[in-house]
């Protein structure tokens, strides 16, 4: 006689909608939506005033495949230590939703399925560097520099500047200086953005073992380090003015100020003493990047006249 298998969480069986929102938990969608929104800018600018609809959505499906992948296989390396964290208890690897085994060939068939879809829709390029971005988050960033250095997020925040490589290497079958541009801006971002966000949740951090750099450094010194990483990314923004037109240089210059009073608040915050709320910068740098590369994706749509012209 047969025994069923039942699963259980929390004492509960497994429901099979649970178990189908448990796999697209682990793709992560929040933060694939950021990687899309810096794609399709990337894709605008490098077909200047043209539109190729089709290879757009290819791309991005592809994109959505890499990230996908990527994504649950850090949940799979983070399974651990997403148990041990408030934030990230409720992940579907931290509760048994899916089994680790399951989400393992989960996130390696889309990940070979974005570089097989990628060079079938668009060229071996934009195929390559998808794998070489999957790679790069899951064994340098996950595996080797997450659990050892401070500066984990500034060289793994790498891995979160590919969409823009692989969106105008699907357009040019190349990499040209405004593609390395763009990663620049999302390379510069990305350290602001996660120290914010592990200023609110160091105790998580701690309590993993994970070095983030508000675990192992003072207020004053993260705030310093966020300010730094913020005019690197305003003055790349800026740095990318001569290739687009005047809408995105406006909003560039615009919100780019607008960024560093935030940065410069929360660092003069610390400085004086005064409680402060990082997780509110978090939050707007994410507005931020969004809204200076949807100027740059109407401005390329349009083939707005530049700046210096």
């Amino acid at each position: 006689m047969r025994v069923r298998e039942v699963h259980l969480v929390d004492g509960a069986p497994i429901r099979f909608r649970d178990r189908l929102l448990g796999y697209l938990a682990l793709t992560k969608p929040r933060v694939i939506e950021l990687l899309l929104v810096t794609t399709i800018p990337a894709m605008l600018l490098a077909g200047r005033g043209t539109v190729d609809l089709p290879l757009i959505l290819n791309t991005l499906f592809g994109g959505l495949l890499a990230a996908a992948g990527a994504n649950t296989l850090n949940c799979v390396a983070d399974a651990d230590i997403d148990k041990v964290m408030k934030r990230t208890e409720r992940r579907p690897l931290a509760r048994a939703t899916v089994p680790r085994s399951h989400a393992l060939v989960f996130g390696l068939t889309l990940s070979v399925g974005s570089f097989f879809w990628l060079w079938w829709t668009t060229n071996l390029l934009s195929a390559h560097l998808a794998a070489a971005t999957i790679a790069f988050y899951v064994l340098v960033y996950t595996l080797l520099l997450k659990r050892r250095t401070s500066q984990n997020v500034v060289w793994g925040g790498a891995a979160g500047c590919m969409p823009v490589m692989i969106g105008w290497s699907a357009v040019t079958d190349t990499i040209g200086w405004q593609a390395l541009v763009m990663f620049a801006i999302i390379f510069f971002w990305t350290p602001p953005h996660t120290w914010a966000l592990a200023m609110k949740y160091k105790d998580d951090y701690r309590a993993a073992g994970v070095p983030m750099l508000p675990v192992v450094a003072t207020e004053l010194q993260v705030t310093k380090q966020i300010l730094i990483y913020t005019w690197l990314t305003v003055i790349a923004t800026l740095a990318l003015a001569p290739a687009a037109g005047w809408l995105y240089g406006s909003v560039a210059a615009l919100a780019g100020a607008w960024f560093l009073i935030m940065a410069h608040r929360l660092h003069a915050g610390v400085r004086r003493g005064n409680p402060v709320k990082p997780l509110r910068l978090f939050l707007q740098s994410n507005n931020y990047l969004a809204l200076v590369f949807v100027a740059l994706a109407v401005d390329s749509a349009l083939a707005l006249p530049t700046l210096f012209s």
